[in-house]
């Protein structure tokens, strides 16, 4: 494995994204579902990244990668390939740094995620599925020699995500865990680098649907996997295989990965929206339903960080999943 992100190298990632990314704050969940099913020494802090510019901790990672360009490579441009998140993200980042981007995303993708990369400039481009669309990314990568952004690989997106932890732990000191979602690991090997060299103590805990697990796999494997099909309501987690970076950096620093399904995705979103007043795409909820659901045992009692780490979705889909996700609470 390449060098994990240093602390050191994490502040001062930190400090350079100081003004261009937000600082987004932490609240504390003590109403509703967790009042109700949690003992009462339990403290639950919600890390708002949902928040961010761009509504999602993406921005972080991305920013990193295209400010480390040179002048000949801005001139060229980047690409990028995403469900809409990431590709947000590098179109956002790529405007602020003067550059331009390609963003290679999904025929399914939310209109108003592909409505939020033309906002800022970005030329889209439509691909079937997400093995076609990383295929096709690589190719504009060889034959523009533009960067490739990737959306969860490498250190400069470690770096960047890691900040995430580093605010976390400067707000709520002395958690007793983190629970972090996983789509290809970019997130939680960023958050967890820096919350084990800041406390060793506090357990990283990843989180993926059963539908998109390839990071699970990967750990028990002891390699990274690839996954032969996708299929979860969480598009943002839907990464079809794990890499070699970010695989290293989790099986270094995270103490297990947990997995959560559709249904269960779907009423975390319901509490989110009920109790704490939060819209969030199903990504967002999987942290609420890992602590809910298989980490509840061990975490109940515990101060617990949860990452809510974003919100773009449309409305039409949101009410989908939101409805779902209240019948399945109501007959529980």
């Amino acid at each position: 494995m390449s060098e994990y992100p240093r602390l050191q190298t994490i502040q001062e990632t930190a400090k350079r994204l100081q003004g261009k990314v937000l600082t987004t704050p932490v609240w504390q969940w003590q109403t509703g579902v967790i009042a109700d099913q949690l003992l009462p020494q339990t403290e639950v802090w919600l890390k708002l990244e949902l928040l961010q510019k761009t509504g999602t901790f993406k921005l972080r990672g991305a920013l990193n990668c295209i400010e480390a360009l040179d002048a000949e490579a801005k001139t060229r441009g980047v690409v990028a390939v995403s469900a809409g998140n990431h590709a947000i993200a590098v179109a956002y980042a790529s405007a602020l740094a003067g550059t331009h981007a390609k963003v290679v995303m999904l025929e399914q993708s939310s209109p108003a995620r592909i409505a939020a990369c033309k906002a800022s400039g970005a030329e889209i481009l439509l691909a079937p599925d997400v093995h076609q669309a990383f295929a096709w990314a690589k190719q504009i990568a060889e034959d523009e020699s533009r960067t490739m952004i990737h959306p969860f690989e490498g250190q400069l997106t470690a770096q960047g995500t890691a900040t995430v932890g580093l605010e976390l732990m400067q707000q709520v000191p002395q958690l007793d865990a983190v629970i972090v979602p996983i789509g290809g690991g970019g997130l939680c090997a960023g958050i967890a680098a820096a919350v084990k060299q800041i406390n060793p103590a506090c357990a990283v805990y990843g989180v993926e649907p059963e539908g998109a697990d390839s990071m699970s796999r990967s750990l028990r494997s002891g390699q990274p996997e690839k996954l032969e099909k996708v299929s979860t309501v969480a598009d943002s987690l839907g990464a079809p295989f794990a890499l070699p970076y970010s695989f290293g950096v989790c099986q270094r620093f995270v103490d297990d990965v947990v997995r959560v399904s559709d249904d269960a995705l779907c009423q975390a979103m319901y509490f989110l929206f009920r109790d704490m007043k939060l819209v969030t795409e199903p990504a967002t909820a999987a942290s609420t339903a890992a602590l809910l659901g298989p980490l509840k045992e061990t975490l109940n009692g515990k101060k617990v960080g949860l990452i809510v780490c974003g919100a773009n979705i449309d409305v039409s889909r949101y009410s989908e999943l939101l409805a779902r996700g209240q019948v399945l609470v109501e007959k529980s």
